[in-house]
């Protein structure tokens, strides 16, 4: 493999990369407005025009000394509507806190029931990289298709903003039924690696082609388990003093459930499992969340932000509902079980009402965001609770 110098590869980071990409942004006039000093997770966020943020399976992409938080727009999912999405909406920022909307970088297509981009579709996780050498943005989303497969649908732009083209439809990575994933590029030599969860099996890492929108066919297999519950999803990577990082997720539904965070010394691995990130949380639901990625502040010596939705920001709270006690997870976790095991024994009447029920109460329009600061004891991360936080805490 050819490998350019320190020297290139900090100029193609620095006056290469990242002066192509604050030329494709807009200005940030915007963001003028009301000051919120503090994060408040799981409080209903503002953005300066004092609407709720919609941007869940979140990134955060940083140019200069501006952020741009982008994600799915869930306004339009309400209860029985049929609508899914409304699009990818972005907002900017200068200090993490307050958020100015820059509206719909990947607008819906309602007039074309064919399309990926369909407000019915099943759009989730949007995550976008830069390429230096195409000078193109580069955007992957997962579609669950209607006969129950899962794609990739991946589009260019020559801004942040778009307006993105799609360039590949339908694609299933190394003809694998991939479900959640995250995308990355390694500073070193500018390459780029996928980590998805193979529906229902295992946790893949795959190797992207130069230009970012395909995969090569090189990958590692990693988390091999038999079914769900205990299949990891919602794989969120970020890398730290030499050591890689995965957080992941169980596969409960909407239903939280508790981390699980493993370290290795290269992208592929082998991964060691250290255990649940959030273990001080006693409902064993990750304090209500699921981690979507990892954001490094590049202006701190060592502040690292999972960045996570709260799907379900009313939990039962009724006597005998068991949520803040972790009841309630231990009740549902053995009810996804049976559902995904055949040869194992049958939902009873009473816990297929019960699934059910909170399936029909989930309303992903008012979900929240749960933004917490990384701890680190050596190279073991944890994430503890904080009713409010600031990144002004942080050197």
């Amino acid at each position: 493999m050819i490998r350019t110098s320190p020297v290139t590869r900090r100029d193609l980071l620095t006056t290469g990369a990242l002066a192509t990409i604050a030329a494709a942004l807009p200005g940030t006039a915007a963001l003028a407005g009301a000051p919120r000093p503090m994060i408040r997770p799981g409080e209903v966020w503002l953005d300066t025009a004092g609407k709720p943020i919609q941007a869940h399976g979140a990134s955060i992409l940083q140019v200069g000394d501006t952020f741009y938080w982008y994600g799915e727009n869930k306004e339009r999912t309400l209860p029985g509507s049929g609508i899914w999405h409304w699009g990818v909406r972005a907002y900017a920022s200068k200090d993490l806190v307050n958020w100015a909307d820059q509206g719909l970088i990947i607008p819906p297509v309602p007039d074309d029931p064919a399309s990926p981009l369909h407000p019915a579709k099943q759009l989730d996780r949007p995550h976008i990289l830069y390429n230096a050498g195409t000078r193109k943005f580069v955007c992957w989303v997962k579609i669950m298709e209607v006969d129950g497969r899962q794609t990739r649908t991946i589009l260019t732009a020559d801004r942040f903003t778009g307006p993105y083209t799609i360039v590949r439809n339908g694609l299933q990575p190394l003809g694998m039924n991939a479900g959640d994933f995250d995308l990355l590029i390694n500073p070193d030599d500018l390459k780029a690696y996928t980590y998805f969860e193979r529906v229902h099996s295992e946790l893949i890492c795959a190797d992207l082609s130069e230009d970012y929108t395909d995969v090569t066919g090189y990958y590692s297999t990693h988390f091999p388990h038999p079914a769900p519950p205990q299949v990891r999803e919602g794989p969120a990577y970020f890398h730290r003093r030499g050591k890689h990082y995965l957080i992941t997720s169980g596969t409960t539904g909407y239903h939280p459930n508790p981390s699980e965070v493993a370290i290795a010394d290269t992208f592929h691995g082998p991964w060691a499992v250290l255990g649940d990130l959030h273990p001080r949380d006693a409902s064993r639901t990750s304090f209500n969340s699921q981690v979507s990625s990892v954001f490094k502040h590049p202006g701190k010596k060592d502040l690292y932000i999972a960045l996570a939705d709260r799907w379900m920001p009313d939990p039962p709270q009724t006597e005998g509902a068991g949520f803040a006690s972790g009841d309630a997870y231990r009740r549902f976790e053995p009810m996804f079980a049976k559902m995904f095991n055949p040869d194992g024994p049958a939902l009873t009447p009473a816990e297929g009402a019960e699934l059910k029920g909170q399936a029909e109460r989930i309303n992903t329009s008012r979900g929240t965001y749960v933004w917490l600061p990384l701890r680190f004891e050596g190279d073991r991360p944890f994430i503890d609770w904080r009713s409010t936080w600031s990144p002004d805490d942080f050197t």
